[in-house]
Order: C-alpha cells, then sequence, then structure tokens
C-alpha cells in the first residue's frame, strides 16, 4: 500500500526564521540586526559588526561580521631551503639551495606558543639553521563509481588503467571536449590514476598538482568533468556498462580528513622535511636540557603513541601549522591533515640530530584565503606571495613547526616538566593560584 505524498510546506508559514545568505547590503543589514535584538546580545559587542566589509565580501558567505587575531611574529629564522621545479612527468627537482633569513607571521591565542617558538627559533640559528627539503607534490581526489557487481567495476578499473594517459591528455586540450571548457582548470594537472575495487564500487583516485595554488576547487571540477564528460560517455560507450551512482569524492582522497595512507605517502599535499643538528652547548644554554632528556622523552612518546594507536609521531605540529594558516589566508579545515607529521630524534657526536616529515602541507601562494589584504601582507612578509612561491612557503612552515618541536619538546623533558608548566602559568593567562 503506498503511502499518500504529504503537502509542501511553506517555509514561512511554518514559522522558520528567514536568514538570507546572499551578501549584498540589504541582507548584511539584515542579519546585523537580527543579531542586535537578541536578548543575549550586548552594545559592548557591536564592534565585531562595525567595520568595512567590501574587501571580505567574495570570502564567504552569510557575511555579517570580522575579528581580529593577534599576530606575533618570530624570527629571524635561519633557513637553508631547496628551489624546486616539476618536470613534464610531475616528478619535483630542486635546482639550487639558498640560505635565508625570514620572519614568521603567527595568528593565535596561544599563551605561550610565540614565545617558545622564538626560542627554538634562537636555538636552531646558533646551530645554523634548519635545513628544508620537498619530496613530492600532489594533490587527490577520490571519485567513486557504484555498479551492480564486482565484475562491472573491475571492468571500469582496468577501462581507467588502459586510458589515462589519454585522460591528462583530454583534460589539456579543452577543445576535444564536449564539457564546457570555462569550467575546466588549466593549472590543475593530471599526473596519475588509481584505481581500487571494493566490492560494486570502483574507487578513482584522481592525483594532480595544481601549481602555487592548494588547489581542491580546480581538481574537484576537472574531475567532475572527467567522470561525466569523460568515462562517463567514453565508458558506457565502448563497454555498455552503466554506473548506478558517480560520487565526486568518496572519502579515499585525504582531503580534510588525516588517514594512515597519506600519513605513509605522499598524494594529498607537499611531502616536506626538515632537519637540524644541534651541539649539546646549544641544548644547553638557550632549552635548558640535555640531550639525554630529549632521547628518553621521545622513547616514552613513541610507546604512547603505539599504545594509544595515534597516526602521527609529533609533539606538537597543529599549533604552528594552524597559526600560519590563520595569518596567510590558508584553508583551516586542512590544519588536521596538514600538521600530520613523524619526528625523530637521533643521538650524534656532541649533539643531538631532529629531523620532522609532513607528509601532506596543503598549502598555496595564490587563490582562495590568500588574497585577503591581511594574508597577502603577511605572505609577502615572507616573501611567498604569488607564483613560484609555493616551495618555499612549504619549507618555511616545516622549519617553523620543527622550532617548535624542538622547544616544546625541551620544556617537557627537562626537571620533570616543570618548565612546561612554567610556561603555561606565566604565559596562558593563569595564576598559581588558580
Amino acid at each position: 500500500m503506498s503511502r499518500p505524498t504529504p503537502p509542501a510546506r511553506n517555509v514561512a508559514a511554518a514559522g522558520f526564521p528567514r536568514w538570507p545568505r546572499g551578501n549584498t547590503p540589504q541582507w548584511i543589514a539584515e542579519r546585523q540586526e537580527r543579531l542586535r535584538t537578541l536578548a543575549h546580545w550586548g552594545h559592548e559587542y557591536q564592534h565585531v559588526l562595525d567595520g568595512q566589509l567590501d574587501a571580505l565580501l567574495p570570502f564567504q558567505e552569510c557575511l555579517t561580521g570580522q575579528m581580529t587575531l593577534p599576530v606575533g611574529v618570530v624570527g629571524p629564522l635561519r633557513l637553508n631551503w631547496g628551489q624546486y621545479e616539476l618536470d613534464r612527468q610531475g616528478q619535483l627537482h630542486e635546482r639550487s639551495r639558498q640560505e635565508d633569513q625570514v620572519f614568521v607571521p603567527l595568528a593565535h591565542t596561544e599563551g605561550g606558543l610565540s614565545a617558545s617558538i622564538q626560542r627554538g627559533v634562537t636555538a636552531v640559528a646558533l646551530a645554523g639553521g634548519v635545513c628544508t627539503y620537498v619530496l613530492a607534490d600532489r594533490i587527490t581526489r577520490d571519485s567513486c563509481f557504484v555498479f551492480s557487481s564486482t565484475h562491472e567495476a573491475l571492468a571500469l578499473a582496468d577501462w581507467v588503467s588502459a586510458h589515462a594517459a589519454d585522460m591528462a591528455a583530454w583534460l589539456k586540450d579543452s577543445a576535444q571536449s564536449s564539457f564546457p571548457s570555462h569550467l575546466l582548470s588549466r593549472h590543475a594537472l593530471l599526473r596519475e590514476v588509481q584505481t581500487h575495487v571494493v566490492g560494486p564500487m570502483c574507487h578513482v583516485l584522481y592525483r594532480f598538482t595544481t601549481g602555487d595554488a592548494c588547489g581542491p576547487n580546480m581538481m574537484t571540477r576537472n574531475a567532475y568533468a572527467l567522470n561525466h564528460a569523460y568515462i562517463g560517455e567514453r565508458f558506457a560507450a565502448e563497454s555498455g556498462i552503466r554506473p548506478l551512482r558517480v560520487f565526486l569524492e568518496a572519502n579515499m582522497g585525504g582531503d580534510k580528513k588525516p588517514s594512515h595512507a597519506f600519513f605513509q605517502f605522499p598524494g594529498h599535499g607537499k611531502l616536506v622535511h626538515a632537519e637540524i643538528t644541534l651541539p649539546n652547548a646549544i641544548l644547553r644554554r638557550v632549552l635548558r636540557v640535555e640531550a639525554a632528556d630529549i632521547l628518553a622523552l621521545e622513547h616514552a612518546g613513541l610507546h604512547g603513541a603505539h599504545a594509544s594507536g595515534m597516526q602521527s609521531f609529533a609533539f606538537t605540529p597543529a599549533s604552528a601549522i594552524a597559526a600560519i594558516f590563520a595569518a596567510t589566508g590558508q584553508d583551516l579545515g586542512m590544519v588536521g591533515t596538514s600538521s600530520m607529521a613523524q619526528v625523530t630524534v637521533s643521538p650524534v657526536s656532541a649533539g643531538l640530530h631532529l629531523s620532522i616529515r609532513f607528509a601532506g602541507l596543503e598549502v598555496g601562494t595564490l587563490g582562495g584565503g590568500t588574497s585577503l589584504p591581511h594574508a597577502r601582507s603577511y605572505l609577502q612578509l615572507l616573501d611567498c606571495w604569488g607564483e613560484g612561491k609555493v616551495y618555499r612557503f612549504a619549507q618555511i612552515i616545516a622549519a617553523t613547526a620543527l622550532c617548535l618541536e624542538l622547544s616544546a619538546s625541551a620544556s617537557m623533558a627537562a626537571d620533570g616538566s616543570r618548565n612546561f608548566l612554567q610556561a603555561h602559568l606565566e604565559r596562558g593567562g593563569l595564576r598559581a593560584s588558580e
């Protein structure tokens, strides 16, 4: 027995509050006025609604106000960084190395963070600076084609494998495409295509490079075009098989979701290494710690991480990543995946060697929030605004995170972690009596 179709609801008649999402002056004013009428809202809070919002209009919907974050600047961070370029196959090659000193902006409200990073910056400067490398560059989108059987899913996997090179060429030559060329991104270059069959589902993992932009919107457009205008038309015509459903992203692409696959292997962002060797004299003088203390902390921390099933083996990289992201207009949703890191600590003659590996720093120096006035200014401070700067930017982030890792680990390792507690008491807005 079929159920009767319920009558369509009139949202306005049902009393559902109207809340426009557009950014016309009228709608902005309407939203602001609604907030001013709230019983728990006071005149002292009005400043977040005041001010010129015109420069912020393109960056999000429902624009209603703005906020201010304090920005600390640390430095000078001594850096030995590599200049890289991609070949036609999308492989990175180091062209040269350069010595530099940079000043790093940090937007946050975490008491003690800037001071801790500055302490690490001082230590590595005395030790000769951080050396950084970029090993790989990919951004991924995982589409999924759902069929009636595993046999059909396997047929698509075989077909995609045979057509991967042609798919990349098809994106480059939009004239041969039935897909509207203005919707394609010429900057998102398809480098590889991989498949993974699970029952009647065929996951198709597109691996792109996107130039100096972080690139999620670029690859989304091109992956959609491949799904519907390339695979959707040609696979059905050649095989007679049509998918039941097509999903643009199905959780294997590493987008804003930390995963073991992308912690191990490059594929969603820049794979970056940073390293430093610190003599015992600097450990004692600047960080007030012995090499044995940090080694003991790493030993205990590795066991704790293993027992709890941690994916990243580092002390606190997310704080540095988030602070730089907020200052430079990066996508804050990517802090979790970008901060997947692995630290190594090794004893060397008269000191310690420390390194940090970021499997996928998702950063850009063009596009998105980098066009905000403040973000552009802070990227310019780093000499990382515009084209040809993204690999430099990724290396600065990794080096800064290593400075925090060094300083925070020293605080935790020394004197029963008293230094760590003291830093939070002094700089976290707390008094010892609280």
